[in-house]
C-alpha cells in the first residue's frame, strides 16, 4: 500500500490544482478519512521549461529535483508531476529520489492502448509538442500520433491563451476547429496535452478526449488502494 502521493507543482498552478482536485473527486469515499493523503509542493521559483528546452532560459532541473526531494522528506511514498512539459526532466528527477515517480505521458499512452486506440491526435502547447513526450510514449505502445500543422498549432495556441483569459467561447471555437480537422484525418481520440483543453473540448460519439490528468489521478487512486497490478515505475 502506497498511501501518500506527492505532487510536484510550481509549473502551472492550474495544472497542480486540477490534478489534486481530480484525485479527490474520483476517490470513492464515504468519509473524509477515506481520501488519499496528498502533499503538493507548488514551488513558484521553477523557471519556464519550454524556454530552457529551447536553450533560451535557466535550467529548471535543480528546482524540480529540490521539489521532489522535499516531498520525499515530507513523507510522500510516490510522486507525480502535474506539468506535461516537466516530464522532459523525468529521468534526472527519478534518480534524485528513492521513491517511484509516475510518468504521465507514458501512462496516458498505456490508457490509449488499453482502449484500443491506434491513431490519436495531440492538442497541446508548443512546449509539449516540441518535447515529443507524448509522441514517444505512444510509439512505445504502437500508437500513431498526429500533430497539428503549423497553421493549426497557431489555432491551438490562440485557443489556449483565450481560455487562460477566461474567454471560453473563443477557446472552444479555435480548439474545435483543430479537433474536427484531426477527426477528418482518421484520429480516434485526442490527447489533451494541457489543462485548458478539457475545459472546452468534451468526449462525444465522434471522438474521445483523453485527459492525462484524469488518467493519472485515477491511477494514483488505484496505487494508493493497492489495486493497480501493472504499476509502471518508468
Amino acid at each position: 500500500m502506497q498511501n501518500v502521493v506527492g505532487i510536484i507543482g510550481g509549473m502551472g498552478p492550474l495544472a497542480t490544482v486540477d490534478l489534486m482536485s481530480k484525485i479527490i473527486s474520483y476517490t470513492p469515499a464515504r468519509r473524509d478519512q477515506d481520501h488519499i493523503h496528498i502533499i503538493a509542493d507548488n514551488y513558484t521559483q521553477i523557471p519556464d521549461r519550454t524556454t530552457a528546452i529551447l536553450g533560451k532560459g535557466i535550467d529548471p532541473t535543480p528546482y524540480i529535483v529540490q521539489s521532489a526531494q522535499r516531498l520525499q522528506n515530507a513523507g510522500a511514498e510516490f510522486l507525480v508531476i502535474a506539468c506535461n512539459t516537466a516530464h522532459f526532466y523525468f529521468e534526472i528527477v527519478k534518480k534524485s529520489v528513492s521513491i517511484p515517480i509516475l510518468h504521465m505521458p507514458l501512462e496516458t499512452a498505456r490508457f490509449a492502448q488499453e482502449n484500443n486506440f491506434r491513431k490519436v491526435g495531440l492538442i497541446a502547447t508548443d512546449g509539449t509538442i516540441k518535447t515529443k513526450l507524448y509522441q514517444r510514449s505512444c510509439e512505445h505502445y504502437g500508437i500513431n500520433v498526429i500533430e497539428p500543422d503549423k497553421e493549426m498549432q497557431e489555432k491551438v495556441m490562440q485557443g489556449i491563451y483565450a481560455i487562460k483569459a477566461s474567454n471560453l467561447d473563443t477557446g472552444l471555437l479555435c480548439l474545435s476547429r483543430v479537433a474536427n480537422k484531426m477527426r477528418e484525418n482518421g484520429v480516434e481520440a485526442i490527447i489533451a496535452g494541457c489543462t485548458e483543453v478539457p475545459l472546452v473540448l468534451q468526449s462525444s460519439e465522434d471522438i474521445r478526449i483523453i485527459d492525462p490528468a484524469e488518467v493519472l489521478a485515477k491511477m494514483v487512486i488505484r496505487i494508493a488502494n493497492g489495486t493497480d497490478k501493472e504499476f509502471q515505475i518508468e
